[in-house]
C-alpha cells in the first residue's frame, strides 16, 4: 500500500520529463507562434523523394513565405510568396532533403497559426 503513492509520483515525473521530448521530436502538426517585427519562425522537417505535406496557415499581418532547402552552401526555393496573410496546398518532394517553411514578419508583430501534416 505504501509503495503505491511513490510508484504514482514516480510515473507522474517520467511523463513530466517524456513530455517536452514529444513536442521537440515532432515539428509537424498544428502550431501558433508570435513572430517579432523583421524576425522569422521555421517548421522543417526531412522528406524523401516523392513525400508529400499537407499545409494551410494565416496570420493577422503580411508574412513573406517559403518552403525552401539548402544543398551545397545554396538555398533553394521551390514555394516562394511575399505579403501573404495565409496559403495552403500539398507540397511534395522532388529529392530526398530537409525542408523549411519559413515565416518572416514584415515591420510589426504577427501571429501566425498552421499546420503541416501527411
Amino acid at each position: 500500500m505504501l509503495a503505491y503513492p511513490a510508484m504514482k509520483r514516480s510515473l507522474a515525473v517520467l511523463l513530466a520529463l517524456l513530455a517536452p521530448r514529444a513536442a521537440i521530436a515532432a515539428p509537424q502538426g498544428a502550431f501558433s507562434v508570435t513572430i517579432a517585427a523583421k524576425d522569422m519562425h521555421e517548421e522543417c522537417v526531412h522528406l524523401a523523394k516523392g513525400e508529400k505535406r499537407n499545409y494551410s496557415w494565416r496570420s493577422d499581418g503580411p508574412v513573406d513565405f517559403n518552403i525552401h532547402y539548402h544543398r551545397g552552401g545554396k538555398a533553394s526555393y521551390p514555394v516562394q510568396r511575399d505579403g501573404m496573410r495565409g496559403d495552403g496546398g500539398t507540397f511534395v518532394a522532388k529529392a530526398a532533403d530537409d525542408y523549411c517553411w519559413m515565416w518572416s514578419a514584415r515591420e510589426r508583430p504577427v501571429k501566425l497559426e498552421g499546420r503541416i501534416a501527411k
